[in-house]
């Protein structure tokens, strides 16, 4: 049982989980320690570690970048402290969401004939889309299916979104957080490329502990990455829905990080 899950979404992105609802659901899980990671999304927090309802919320964010050699991976930045830049690449970002959102609303209604009755504001997301498809009765398609039919990647109502490059998003989140680490290497099309990224003195930290639905990942590359970068180890259920800690830290890898600790000045 994790200690620490160190990536958690909520209804301020993807996630089914109110923010409110966090310590409940991290209570029911035995977690500690939970790191609220929503996409390309600050929280309401005033610090960058907070206590509610018994448990230790980390302000998390996880960001969307593009490499040099065009793969996109997510960064997750953690203890954040937001500066203008941040603030400034996030507002950018939650409007291209919006209206890339609504690029795909608009397709699906027209191509099915149906009005799927979201609304597309900050935080909107594909999943979202995925969801309503899936709760509508007049189509035939379920969750996964709106995916890979009509939402996935090239597929009739895919629209792709606006990413900053890896090296501007990464500033913008070191400047602004106590820990930046790549989050889920094993799921991106060239791991090897994405991990190499860690060779980046400010990217300090790989998720090693991550709840992979495929079968034959290679955990070797991440733990190899791990000892020639001399990384941290973070990890998290990237949770969508209530339940937290499928995949975390221990509390030893966890105090390890140093999140909590006040930088010194």
């Amino acid at each position: 049982m994790p200690y620490a899950d160190l990536h958690v979404h909520t209804t301020r992105s993807d996630g089914c989980l109110e923010l409110e609802a966090v310590p409940d659901a991290a209570r029911r899980a035995g977690v500690t320690v939970v790191a609220v990671t929503d996409h390309d999304r600050l929280q309401p927090f005033d610090a960058p570690v907070v206590e509610r309802d018994g448990v230790t919320f980390i302000n998390g964010i996880e960001l969307r970048v593009s490499t040099p050699a065009g793969q996109r991976v997510d960064l997750l930045g953690y203890g954040v402290d937001a500066t203008p830049a941040l603030e400034g690449l996030v507002e950018e970002i939650q409007l291209n969401r919006v209206e890339r959102g609504q690029a795909i609303v608009d397709c699906v209604e027209d191509r099915l004939g149906i009005d799927l009755g979201v609304t597309v504001e900050d935080g909107f997301g594909r999943p979202h889309v995925a969801r309503a498809i899936d709760a509508h009765p007049e189509t035939a398609y379920d969750y996964g299916d709106a995916f890979e039919q009509l939402i996935g990647n090239d597929n009739p109502c895919y629209v792709p979104r606006d990413v900053p490059s890896f090296e501007y998003g990464l500033g913008a989140l070191t400047a602004s957080c106590r820990l930046v680490s790549l989050a889920h290497p094993l799921r991106y099309p060239d791991p090897k490329a994405a991990l190499a990224l860690t060779a980046e003195p400010s990217l300090e930290a790989v998720e090693r502990h991550y709840a992979y639905t495929r079968e034959g990942v290679d955990h070797g590359l991440v733990d190899r990455a791990i000892e020639r970068y001399g990384l941290f180890v973070t990890g998290g259920s990237d949770a969508h829905d209530d339940e937290l800690g499928i995949a975390g830290l221990s509390r030893h890898e966890y105090e390890q990080l140093g999140i909590e600790e006040i930088p010194e000045k």
